[in-house]
């Protein structure tokens, strides 16, 4: 095993606690969970609705993983933690799903919490893979 490689990412969301945004090894990137803490502005409002922290999720994520020079397409499996489970569970999903192909969702656990940092309602993590050409 490789030692891991410890990512930072310019224009990620700034860490609401001590850790990387993303840590890679031996071709596996692990991505921190992501908050809906705008990247342009971390003193903005989360929007009030699930929809919309899914969205910026979702869009930190991304961001993340071109970081590191990979999209959605490797992620492998993810984490969605909801503090407000039975009330956002199905519109979460709903946007969530607007992210990928319907023959390629990943692997995933959603879990109902009772608080996040900084009060988000949603918090997303992946683990995506690097292609063997990608090394």
């Amino acid at each position: 095993m490789t030692l891991p490689l410890f990512h930072m990412i310019s224009g990620g969301a700034r860490p609401v606690a001590p850790y990387s945004h993303a840590v890679e090894a031996d071709g596996w990137v692990f991505l921190t969970g992501q908050i809906p803490n705008h990247p342009d502005d971390d003193s903005r409002p989360f929007p009030p609705d699930v929809e919309d922290q899914t969205r910026r999720v979702m869009d930190n994520l991304v961001i993340v993983l071109g970081g590191v020079g990979l999209g959605l397409e490797h992620v492998v499996a993810g984490r969605v933690f909801l503090t407000h489970f039975e009330e956002d569970y199905e519109r979460m999903n709903a946007v969530y799903l607007s992210y990928f192909p319907s023959n390629r969702l990943p692997a995933r656990t959603c879990i109902g919490v009772t608080a996040l940092a900084r009060e988000a309602r949603i918090e997303i993590d992946f683990i995506a893979r690097r292609s063997e050409q990608g090394r």
